[in-house]
């Protein structure tokens, strides 16, 4: 059987909204911000690492201020079996930022993004003319409403205080 996953705890929490807050800072002055010290933050933000829970440390990109401002979501309907293909070929596609397979009257949900209409329609036919893809539907996002985020979400959980560190 599988390894199981510590969940984040209190402190764990603490210093990922420090990076997010600080993403500069090193770990010293998160040491410092946290009030834990350097040897067990470095060895946290190491854990939480290896752990896969911090996945990378930016920079995080506005995409309309880097000539982007056009963002859609594409919705796909594949032929069955067909998702290691969809795979491939929407990774081939520099205007397709992510892509998951989803439940629901679609099999593939994407987040697109061009520099203006035209580069939308290019990238979208792009997309249809992928073999497997029996239809494609999209929608252009007017603005952003929530921006992304995950803070909220591991506050949201009561977590427990790691016993060798003050609160």
């Amino acid at each position: 059987m599988g390894e199981e996953r510590r969940k984040p705890d209190q402190l764990d929490v603490r210093l990922i909204r420090s990076l997010a807050e600080n993403p500069r800072a090193g770990f010293l002055e998160l040491s410092r911000i946290t009030g834990v010290s350097r040897a067990t933050v470095q060895a946290r933000i190491q854990r939480l690492e290896q752990d896969g829970v911090i996945t990378g440390h930016g920079p995080d990109i506005d995409l309309a201020a880097a000539g982007y401002p056009v963002l859609a979501f594409v919705n796909l309907e594949i032929a069955q079996g067909g998702l290691d293909q969809i795979a491939e070929e929407l990774a081939r596609i520099p205007g397709v930022l992510e892509a998951y397979a989803t439940t629901g009257t679609s099999d593939v949900h994407c987040r697109v993004a061009a520099t203006d209409h035209d580069g939308l329609q290019r990238t979208l036919i792009e997309i249809n003319r992928i073999p497997a893809i029996a239809r494609s539907t999209s929608v252009i996002a007017l603005s952003q409403v929530v921006p992304p985020r995950y803070l909220p979400l591991l506050d949201a959980e009561d977590r427990p205080h790691p016993r060798r560190v003050r609160r």
